[in-house]
């Protein structure tokens, strides 16, 4: 079973670990200093060796754990930032729901007003209106995992501001999804970001759209982000999941090997398709069908 977030963050330990660590260092070079400081004569050539290597030993054993631990800390570091984003996420979409909630009752004493007045025409109008701001939020809330239903919530917010349409295709509710939905959370944010900037480069398409298909098969969950902006050059569809790869002047490469790090992570993957008419990515990650008792 994969360790949680709270085991990995277990800062006590990792801080009595280091401690320890450090200590032997200094022991160990402490050693030899006083070796060399207070012996009597010389001793042989094959103990002053044995002491050297034994504290560069540790020396080396110490930098190398603490390199190690640093890069976990980083790792976790980008898993905090992610969860602290889907909490927010999450706290945006509650706010919505509660506001459509309170508006409710407002929008039905319009619609009466309306049809008190004889007014049919309007009463439709402002119906229509209403529904449309209510299905936007209701499209996004057809997923198992409340996180990744906020972070669509807000990717449909953030490209509706920046004038391109987000379609929205729910099909399975993704329960049991074996990737934790703050993960699932940083591939499909990347991926719709990615799509975002695509788009948001191609000033000359009128109908800049994004298209997010969330689905299941009996054997697997799977997804797919799709963009109608410029096509991927062939040349370089291999190396956009490598780590420091980009094409964008103030990019960082890191996006899609995140995605394809995470998605790998719990066997499964994710493809590219690009052409002049779209861009799609397609992943998927197999159910683990018999692994639950197992867990």
């Amino acid at each position: 079973m994969k360790r949680s977030l709270r085991e990995k963050l277990n800062v006590k330990k990792a801080a009595r670990f280091a401690v320890t660590v450090n200590a032997l260092q200094v022991a160990a070079m402490v050693a030899v200093l006083l070796y060399a400081i207070f012996r009597d004569k010389p001793q042989g050539r094959a103990v002053e060796i044995a002491a050297i290597a034994a504290a560069l030993l540790i020396v080396s054993w110490g930098a190398a754990l603490d390199i190690r631990e640093a890069l976990n800390a980083g790792k976790i570091a980008d898993q905090a930032r992610m969860l602290e984003e889907a909490y927010g996420q999450l706290e945006d979409l509650n706010a919505t729901l509660r506001k459509q909630r309170h508006d409710f009752m407002n929008h039905l004493q319009v619609v009466f007003s309306l049809l008190e007045l004889n007014d049919p025409g309007e009463a439709m109008k402002y119906v229509e209106n209403v529904y449309g701001d209510i299905k936007k939020t209701g499209s996004v809330l057809k997923t198992a995992i409340p996180a990744v239903n906020a972070l669509i919530a807000a990717k449909r917010q953030d490209l509706d501001e920046k004038g391109i349409a987000l379609d929205i295709r729910i099909t399975a509710p993704w329960r049991d999804m074996p990737v934790p939905g703050w993960e699932m959370c940083r591939v499909l944010g990347n991926l719709i970001d990615n799509a975002r900037d695509a788009l948001t480069e191609d000033v000359s398409n009128p109908d800049r759209r994004v298209t997010l298909v969330i689905d299941e098969s009996p054997r697997a969950y799977s997804f797919r982000v799709e963009n109608n902006g410029p096509a991927i050059d062939p040349a370089i569809q291999r190396s956009i999941f490598q780590m420091g790869f980009t094409t964008k002047s103030d990019g960082h490469g890191s996006g899609l090997s995140i995605v394809r790090d995470i998605l790998e992570q719990y066997g499964g993957g994710i493809d590219v398709e690009s052409d002049a008419s779209r861009t799609a990515f397609t992943g998927t990650v197999p159910k683990r069908i018999g692994v639950a008792e197992a867990d």
